[in-house]
């Protein structure tokens, strides 16, 4: 009886480990099979955004940061319930810190104008404002690895105003700025005055052609940052914590405004409206060209400087109205614009 149980025992042991064997070699299976999925889209990714890595070591660390950030991506769209898409584009072997130290660089402004603010008697605006189709808006930037967002935002704004007055777009120079600018940090983050002080004081600003952008903080080129293309008259602060003020400045003008881009959502923004993924704590300068109604609610029409392959051609459109004063991301903290 013993030894006929002993061998009931070995058999029922062995049909154990041998159904543990293939459940592990189906799940093994199963993780290689996606991992080869993952890695067909991350060799398309590199080919399509022209990636370069050091050597295989590189290449196989990036693929981790792809695979998790595809993997957040997939999730947050099968989620269903946001009023945005994200998608893969060219930060997706980024980590989110790494992201974050490269492509932010917005300063708080050591101080905040408190002269009367030029819009305050406006008491009628448009329900929709587009500058873009309006021709005030020039082609979206990118500025790439060095935090100069402070730059690209001030600059933008210029180049806004300067054509309502002169019905003239012309395309100018963040280099200079970057260069020739001693309030700010360069590549190490500035604050959007410090580009409208120093245009005020120096007497104007050169274009883009004539100063072009090289990522980098050089020495200032004097000669060619006296060939002046646009100027201003001064700079102003839109009333803090009021959306509504914001709105009156956008209905005249592209005004530059600084919103908190921290988020992985942020990082990956594809289409939709934006907003609830991100705080008030504001890090990054952009530039408010429009405000507009969709289906989905009512939006502040956002121009970055990342290029025309995030967010919708370089675009993306803020929550508006939401009963948050500070408003979406911070937007309504600290907007600031420039007067010809």
């Amino acid at each position: 009886m013993g030894s006929r149980k002993n061998r009931h025992l070995i058999v029922f042991a062995t049909i154990l480990v041998l159904q543990v064997w293939a459940c592990c070699e189906a799940t093994t299976r199963w993780h290689l099979d996606d991992d080869n999925e993952m890695m067909k889209r991350y060799e398309e990714w590199i080919v399509e955004y022209g990636r370069v890595y050091a050597n295989e070591t590189e290449k196989v660390e990036r693929f981790n940061i792809f695979k998790a950030n595809v993997n957040f991506i997939d999730s947050f769209n099968q989620e269903g319930n946001h009023t945005f898409r994200v998608g893969i584009n060219e930060f997706a072997d980024l980590t989110n810190h790494e992201f974050k130290s490269s492509r932010m660089g917005y300063k708080s402004p050591p101080y905040i104008d408190t002269t009367r603010f030029m819009y305050e008697n406006v008491t009628e605006v448009p329900t929709t404002v587009d500058w873009v189709e309006k021709g005030a808006v020039t082609a979206v930037k990118n500025q790439q690895k060095c935090g100069c967002c402070w730059a690209f935002s001030a600059v933008a704004s210029i180049e806004g105003i300067t054509q309502i007055k002169t019905e003239k777009l012309i395309s100018l120079s963040e280099q200079q700025l970057l260069d020739c600018d001693l309030i700010s940090l360069g590549c190490h983050g500035g604050w959007i005055g410090a580009g409208f002080l120093y245009v005020l004081i120096h007497g104007g600003i050169t274009t883009e052609e004539n100063y072009p952008y090289t990522m980098k903080k050089g020495f200032c080129q004097r000669k060619k940052a006296s060939q002046f293309a646009a100027k201003i008259k001064g700079f102003q602060w839109v009333p803090s914590y009021n959306e509504a003020a914001l709105m009156k400045a956008v209905a005249n003008q592209p005004v530059s405004v600084a919103i908190d881009a921290s988020g992985s959502a942020f990082q990956f923004y594809k289409e939709g409206i934006y907003g609830k993924e991100c705080k008030s704590k504001v890090n990054h300068a952009v530039t408010a060209v429009g405000y507009g109604v969709e289906d989905e609610g009512k939006f502040w029409l956002i121009k970055n400087s990342w290029g025309e392959s995030w967010g919708e051609k370089g675009y993306v459109k803020l929550m508006r109205d939401t009963g948050d004063k500070k408003g979406v991301c911070g937007i309504t903290t600290r907007s600031s614009f420039p007067k010809a």
